[in-house]
């Protein structure tokens, strides 16, 4: 019968080579790979220690709890993905290779649950919180500009005022000079008419007195806006500047609220409506029937006018009324990991940062897979003696020769010893 032939093909050769030379490699990158494993791991410490202290009280336990919540990650950290490291490119079938993977995802995910976001508060959370003020500082400029728009609507119905004031005015003068009732003086038609002319011109004092206090108001505001865009990009501690911050929201909240309150225009809706109502109608004064019944005519006149100007005044005031009121916007106050998780689509290169430094050893654990595999494929086929080296070989000769020497050695023994 003839033996099996332990000699290589040329293939064989080449596959062998190449096995042998990735586990050289291999060799000596497992000398610094668990080095390097822990100084990725205590990089990821050190930023969860930042994150978890920027969202503790400042107490006398923040510090050895910050201490070792960041202990324990680097721990956890380190053992992981040395499991990784060592037993997924180690499994030989598609059940074990699928399970570890599974695992390995699994345990991405609570690392990025425990440290990762943690870490994106430490690289980006003092930006991420200087982006919470500034879009609440956004919404207060917006706030503040609608309030202002809707108070200055308010003021523009002056106008209207004054117009309907004027033409009450203009026919009390033709009363008085006989154009209306058909007698001159200052009789009955004419009383309604002052009456109005000075009910309206109250009314317009008043809008017009609101100017000054409005604009006052506003100037305030861009102030307190301006300040806020200062402590948004000032220099020092933001959580020093987000409590002046704070103070600075209740500013602006009571200067928005202050110019709801100056807006006129309820005023003048209520006034519109009472103009007609509120007409105190004085005894017909005429010496003659026939004079008495033309005031009585003239005065119905002057109710409709009334009653229209009434109506326009009140549509008026309706479309301000009807304008969208600013949304009252309140500073809450953030943390640095709150912050950059709210915001985390304006920070996605610190997230990546942050991810990358606990989840690069995945990558080093599929390269380990794709080698460990590339060197089993060049082995198969081969028997135990067609894959040893020289100094294998010479090394299972000595420890041969070791064996033999001993069991020449016992073997003298026995031979030396009394029969028993």
């Amino acid at each position: 019968m003839n033996k099996p032939s332990n000699r290589l093909s040329a293939d064989q050769t080449r596959g062998l080579r190449t096995a042998k030379e990735l586990e050289r490699h291999l060799l000596w990158l497992d000398s610094f790979t668990p080095g390097a494993l822990a100084v990725l791991a205590l990089a990821s410490g050190i930023y969860t220690y930042l994150g978890v202290s920027s969202i503790l009280e400042d107490n006398d336990t923040t510090v050895f709890a910050a201490v070792a919540y960041s202990l324990a990650v680097s721990v956890g950290i380190f053992v992981f993905w040395s499991y990784m490291l060592r037993l997924l490119p180690a499994m030989r079938t598609a059940g074990g290779y699928l399970w570890l993977t599974l695992a390995m995802m699994l345990g991405c995910t609570a690392i990025i649950a425990m440290s990762s976001w943690l870490n994106a508060a430490a690289l980006a959370g003092s930006a991420a919180v200087e982006e919470h003020l500034e879009n609440t500082t956004r919404q207060y400029q917006t706030e503040l500009e609608q309030a202002y728009e809707i108070a200055l609507s308010g003021q523009a119905l002056e106008q209207d005022v004054r117009r309907a004031r004027e033409a009450f005015e203009a026919l009390a003068q033709q009363e008085s000079r006989g154009e209306l009732s058909g007698t001159a003086g200052e009789g009955a038609v004419f009383r309604v008419l002052t009456q109005k002319t000075e009910e309206l011109s109250n009314l317009e004092a008043q809008i017009r007195g609101q100017t000054e206090p409005i604009q006052q108001a506003y100037d305030t505001g861009n102030a307190v806006i301006s300040s806020m865009r200062g402590l948004t990009v000032g220099s020092g501690s933001v959580e020093d500047r987000s409590l002046l911050f704070s103070e600075e929201s209740l500013r602006m909240a009571g200067v928005i609220a202050s110019l709801n309150q100056y807006s006129i225009a309820p005023v003048v809706a209520r006034a519109a409506r009472d103009l007609p109502a509120s007409v105190v109608l004085p005894e017909l004064d005429g010496r003659s029937t026939k004079v008495r019944a033309a005031q009585s005519a003239t005065i119905t006149s002057v109710l409709a006018a009334l009653d229209q100007r009434s109506k326009s005044l009140a549509e008026a005031a309706q479309e301000v009324l009807a304008m969208t009121p600013p949304q009252e916007t309140a500073y809450n106050p953030i943390s640095a990991a709150d912050a950059v998780i709210r915001y985390a689509r304006h920070f996605v290169p610190s997230w990546a940062g942050a991810i990358a430094i606990d989840l690069l050893p995945g990558v080093l654990v599929f390269i380990l897979a794709v080698t460990q595999a590339a060197i089993r494929r060049a082995r198969d086929g081969m028997s135990v003696e067609q894959t040893l080296t020289l100094a294998e070989l010479r090394a299972a000769m000595d420890a041969m020769r070791e064996v033999e020497e001993t069991l020449d050695d016992a073997r003298q023994s026995r031979s030396g010893s009394p029969d028993t």
